[in-house]
């Protein structure tokens, strides 16, 4: 997918577009129905019904779907119309178009997820790198705008690296359960092919299993019905910013560092890249620019998605279901094209050690040292770095941890 006025979405590839999402309601319908068959409530072997809907049909669904206000409904008609008689009967029994349209969302994401555990492992390891090799490297930390204290680039670094393991923390929590309730989230459908086709003593329970089975094969957790209780959603989503804030205070120190009055960092060198189309001479950090404006965006889509989950009324919602949809699509998306861009400014982050050096030295920055060496009636200490060595390591053994090494 490319996006004109989202420059550098092509790098999300596939992940939660149309074509990507159609795969993963007919995964959802095949799942669903093979799994009837494996209860014995449905005379189905095996079932999938890929081969059924073409990309071709793509569009033709998303058309028609203004009509019934979500795509599931054109889908489930088309694969009846397809099916064989014997079959098509039972495509979608036991379902309603909420369990087909959430659980494809995350079956989708469990995909984004992947993807962005790679990322992170890449960026730990950059960012690791960085900060071992300059645990040293004097520079000048900076409060509200203002040059404050001595502190250490590799100290800047491990607290960048601090922020993208919280990230990955959240990420790696995440569950992403799949959703078979039914058409009122109460498996009342499922209940009573169990009762009047099985005689089972314990139809609920021979539900729940077709429920089970049907995410296991899908390789998503199980939960009972959340209809209208979205938290799989606004957790996704805030792991998913969680992502993008990490990225977003990185670039917005790089984008401060590399002002040309100070000069301590550059962006990866790469030909082409930072131009003006009016100003030859200009480099601009177009990593860091887009890291943060993905940063900027990010929150609103995840205040969007609470506000949907806030109210979720009755047993399905009328337009706070449906603004999720495309909300968690474009967060997701967006996440995965920022993660990108960040792996690839840390890979290649150039760190001017020189020029922090001349930067610290501008400014006499131990008035606060002086004062407490006053208050103890002794000479200052050779350097004023802290516990930055300490911090920096139990950093780097976090990092570690998660990487698992």
């Amino acid at each position: 997918m490319t996006n004109l006025l989202w420059p550098g979405d092509q790098r999300a590839g596939e992940h939660m577009s149309d074509q990507a999402l159609l795969q993963s309601m007919l995964a959802v319908e095949s799942a669903w129905l093979g799994a009837l068959g494996t209860a014995g409530l449905a005379p189905v072997a095996a079932a999938d019904l890929r081969n059924l809907v073409g990309e071709q049909d793509c569009e033709r669904i998303a058309a028609g779907a203004e009509d019934g206000g979500n795509p599931v409904i054109g889908l489930v008609a088309l694969l009846r119309q397809r099916a064989v008689p014997a079959l098509s009967q039972w495509i979608h029994r036991g379902l309603t178009s909420q369990d087909v349209m959430d659980t494809a969302l995350m079956l989708a994401l469990r995909g984004v997820v992947t993807a962005l555990g790679a990322q992170l492992a890449r960026q730990i390891d950059a960012l690791s790198a960085l900060a071992a090799a300059h645990r040293g490297t004097p520079m000048v930390a900076r409060t509200l705008t203002q040059h404050a204290a001595p502190t250490t680039f590799g100290a800047k670094a491990a607290g960048w690296l601090d922020a993208v393991l919280d990230a990955r923390d959240r990420l790696d929590g995440l569950s992403t359960p799949a959703q078979f309730g039914g058409a009122v989230g109460t498996c009342s459908a499922t209940v009573e092919l169990a009762t009047l086709g099985t005689g089972a003593a314990d139809p609920a329970e021979l539900a729940e299993s077709v429920a089970r089975t049907a995410a296991t094969t899908l390789g998503l957790a199980y939960r009972a019905p959340w209809h209208t209780a979205r938290g799989p959603v606004t957790v996704a989503a805030d792991a998913l910013v969680a992502c993008t804030d990490s990225w977003g205070r990185i670039a917005s120190d790089v984008v401060t560092l590399v002002r040309p009055e100070i000069g301590e960092l550059s962006e990866p060198a790469t030909a082409g890249r930072g131009g003006s189309s009016s100003m030859p001479h200009k480099r601009n950090p177009v990593l860091s620019i887009l890291i943060r404006r993905a940063a900027i965006s990010a929150p609103p889509l995840v205040a969007t998605l609470h506000q949907a989950a806030a109210l979720a009324n009755d047993e399905r919602p009328d337009g706070a279901w449906h603004v999720e949809w495309d909300t968690l699509r474009t967060l997701a998306r967006r996440t995965l094209v920022a993660g990108s861009q960040c792996g690839e400014l840390l890979a290649g982050l150039q760190v001017h050690t020189g020029r922090m050096a001349e930067n610290l030295d501008a400014r006499d920055l131990l008035g606060e040292q002086l004062a407490i060496a006053e208050l103890a009636g002794k000479e200052p200490s050779p350097t004023y770095f802290g516990a930055i060595d300490r911090l920096i390591d139990e950093s780097l053994r976090r990092a570690r941890h998660a990487v698992g090494g």
